[in-house]
């Protein structure tokens, strides 16, 4: 698929993903969203590819559904909003969040809407410091979708989600990370270099063990204790049976720097 709103990139094992409609702060239209899913399907089936980056061109991450992309005026017909969702936002939160590697997001700026939840969905997620993050779906009588009423809950505390969601304030990465909303805040022209930093490290580091941690950690969500319980131990006896186990412990006996090959 030939790109024309992101672009794709692939070095040191890292995968590159920019949303890039820049004059639009990144918002999305079906188009954007089909070379999206593209570049996340080939991130999730390239073995050479054990990280992927993800972040946006220009002043803002991502500002969510570009709303000309499915405007309606007072009078007509109303859209079917649970078909955009079903068709375009849920097979993109799946892709991310089950990617078998980690997604890093690099937030380097505004990201509401959508684009806020599809931060939120990344497994680590770095913010420049003059970035902000804002639920605007209240302003427009909508729901948090992009799997929002699932993450905020579970990465602020129920009235803190509700608050948000309810009354759209923006928050700044400081107080996002302060939250435990995102991980790390760098200075805007830090951001990327960190990013990528992170990424490289992770590329570089036991894939298929990131790949587990990641099953179990969703799985927790719902699971009972017992039944976590019961997942580690399979997840465990399958990461004992990894190359990169193996390896890791023969770098440990042998006092050498681990050289794991994702595996």
């Amino acid at each position: 698929m030939e790109y024309k709103n992101i672009r794709f990139s692939v070095e040191a094992g890292v995968a590159v993903i920019t949303l890039n409609r820049p004059d639009t702060l990144n918002s999305f239209t079906v188009d954007m969203h089909l070379e999206f899913r593209d570049a996340l399907t080939r991130c999730a089936e390239d073995q050479q590819i054990r990280c992927v980056l993800l972040t946006g061109e220009g002043r803002g991450f991502c500002a969510g559904q570009d709303l000309n992309d499915r405007a309606v005026s007072p009078g007509e017909a109303s859209p079917d909003l649970g078909e955009s969702v079903e068709k375009y936002y849920n097979p993109m939160i799946r892709l991310i969040t089950t990617m078998e590697k980690p997604v890093v997001c690099a937030v380097n700026g505004v990201a509401a809407g959508a684009g806020a939840n599809i931060a939120l969905a990344c497994d680590i997620v770095i913010a420049a410091r003059s970035a902000s993050f804002i639920e605007s779906f209240c302003k427009l009588g909508l729901i948090p979708d992009s799997g929002g009423t699932w993450h905020l809950p579970r990465l602020l505390g129920m009235a803190r989600a509700k608050a948000v969601a309810m009354l759209g304030p923006e928050i700044s990465a400081e107080q996002a990370q302060q939250w435990g909303m995102i991980w790390d805040v760098a200075d805007d022209e830090n951001l990327i270099e960190a990013a990528i930093t992170l990424a490289k490290l992770l590329a570089t580091q036991p894939t298929k063990g990131f790949a587990y941690t990641k099953q179990a950690l969703h799985a927790s969500a719902t699971n009972s204790l017992d039944e976590q319980l019961e997942l580690e131990k399979a997840l465990m006896r399958s990461a004992g049976q990894t190359e990169d186990y193996k390896e890791g412990v023969n770098a440990f006996m042998n006092k050498r720097k681990p050289e794991f090959v994702g595996r």
